[in-house]
């Protein structure tokens, strides 16, 4: 195959995973963090309570372009996804690796549970692997050019990822050491080194500041997660999830680290082997999320990919291996795209325990095991919520005026993206960066409150004469099922009063 098919074929392949993630946008709602990221978007910053800049600027950009449709929301992951299959087969091309390796490494990245739902949900995370496939991808081609100019490249990637995600800091830094280590050390003699480093710092200069400002609440953010879900996460479960996310391309992924670790053709790109070997064994020894490793994926794809070029030579053969991949795929593919409808999933992850004993992906992360993934249930009821909370708002006469509250940033986002079709106003929460964007006070005729929350806060309940509840998420597989509607009506005092002192409670907690 020549280099021109081979590039055409490899076009071909990043359309079709694009298109592949898109034809699937409409079947199931938006995701509680997709909520919270565009609404992000409603106020540019450069910085948030639990996030990076990065994503609410993009958001705001999609929902200026194409406004704020599911489609919208599904197209920005599902062209990262294209972009992951020519970032993959270009690490297979800098391995040395020709056509086949190329195609092999493509065609393997696309059918990956992994990869699948990163490419799927608009999340941070879809742009992290890609930053993280880029940076190794930069860092081969130093390697194999040893041109400064790359090395200046990868720190302004680097500081614009870091404005995405803090996670890659971990990557740089392993990937700084491994130089270091490395026969690769001269590049520290080098200016461009530390025209880089410096671009990387100034790029993510304002966010820094921004963190030391408002007290660093991802230090708050990062004890939450620890507190509430990192503690659940075990070393064999995290370890024998680096074989089940990529799932059959653990086909190459394996035969990929061994090659770059030990294979005298990888010689010189060792130090890509111990980056991913540190990757794992760190963020293990931290309890990190187990899919906080896949950056590192793609790349031991594309040198699983270099590993079967080089062994297999039979022609027959080396088309078997991608056939081997899809087939093996095709029955989980529920697993990494919602290809049915909220009861179509349920019953599928049922048959695949009733059947074959596998209960997969239903354990939250909080350690409980539902009828749907955290994901899948995260996708659920928000239509169903905002429909309920403009019956609410309907409810309130011509005359008087209401305002919304919301227990957690899901609700919050849902009435402040969705409840834009039914002109609802922006809702108050405390939850998330929405803490930021409370008002100090509220209109004087406010006189009802719509209360959103799983149950009656007993402070709320004290404060209104009336209170009735509209309507609750009734969907089971929903994680908000249950949550409720409340229209407060009657206050004992002046609704702005009642506002300004739970204000001043939360202002005053630790």
């Amino acid at each position: 195959m020549s280099n021109f098919t081979t590039q055409r074929f490899l076009i071909g392949l990043a359309i079709f995973n694009v298109a592949f993630h898109l034809v699937f946008y409409y079947t199931l709602e938006y995701h509680r963090d997709e909520l919270l990221y565009f609404s992000l978007g409603q106020h540019p910053a450069v910085g948030y309570a639990s996030v990076p800049p990065l994503i609410g600027w993009i958001s705001g950009v999609v929902a200026a372009i194409f406004g704020y449709t599911e489609f919208a929301v599904r197209l920005v992951p599902a062209l990262l996804g294209g972009a992951i299959v020519l970032l993959t087969a270009g690490i297979a091309r800098e391995l040395q690796g020709k056509s086949y390796a190329q195609v092999l490494a493509g065609v393997a990245v696309i059918f990956t549970p992994f990869a699948m739902r990163t490419f799927y949900l608009y999340q941070p995370v879809c742009f992290d692997v890609t930053f993280w496939t880029l940076l190794l991808y930069l860092i081969l081609r130093y390697l194999n050019t040893g041109k400064g100019q790359y090395l200046i490249v990868l720190g302004v990637v680097s500081g614009v990822a870091m404005l995405n995600k803090y996670l890659v800091a971990l990557l740089i830094l392993i990937l700084l050491l491994t130089l270091l280590l490395s026969s690769h050390r001269t590049a520290f003699r080098r200016k461009e080194m530390y025209q880089g480093l410096l671009a990387a710092f100034l790029i993510f200069l304002p966010n820094l500041i921004w963190q030391l400002v408002h007290g660093l609440p991802v230090i708050h953010h990062m004890q939450e997660l620890n507190s509430t879900q990192l503690v659940h996460v075990a070393y064999g479960d995290f370890l024998s999830s680096q074989l089940l996310m990529p799932f059959a391309a653990t086909l190459l992924t394996v035969p990929g680290l061994c090659y770059l670790l030990m294979h005298p053709q990888a010689k010189k790109y060792r130090l890509l082997g111990w980056t991913a070997v540190l990757v794992i064994v760190v963020l293990m020894l931290l309890r990190g999320k187990s899919y906080y490793t896949m950056g590192i994926f793609p790349m031991l794809i594309a040198a699983g990919a270099v590993f079967y070029e080089n062994l297999i030579r039979i022609t027959l053969l080396r088309w078997a291996l991608p056939l081997l991949l899809l087939l093996l795929t095709l029955p989980l593919l529920p697993m990494g795209i919602p290809v049915y409808g909220p009861n179509g999933l349920v019953a599928y992850f049922n048959m695949l325990e009733s059947e074959y004993g596998v209960d997969v992906g239903r354990r939250f992360e909080d350690g409980t095991i539902h009828s749907l993934p955290q994901d899948y249930a995260d996708m659920i009821g928000w239509e169903e919520l905002t429909a309920i909370t403009r019956q609410a708002y309907a409810a309130i006469p011509p005359s008087e005026k209401g305002a919304i509250y919301c227990e957690n940033y899901g609700q919050a986002g849902a009435i402040s993206i969705i409840g834009k079709q039914y002109g609802l106003p922006q809702p108050m929460s405390f939850s998330d960066s929405f803490w930021y964007w409370v008002p100090d006070s509220l209109p004087p005729d406010v006189t009802h409150l719509i209360y959103i929350n799983d149950e009656m806060g007993e402070d709320v309940k004290a404060a209104f004469g009336q209170i009735k509840i509209v309507g609750k998420v009734s969907n089971i597989h929903a994680r908000e099922h249950g949550t409720t509607v409340y229209l407060c009506s009657s206050p004992r005092e002046s609704v702005n009063t009642l506002w300004q002192q739970a204000l001043e409670h939360v202002r005053s907690s630790p």
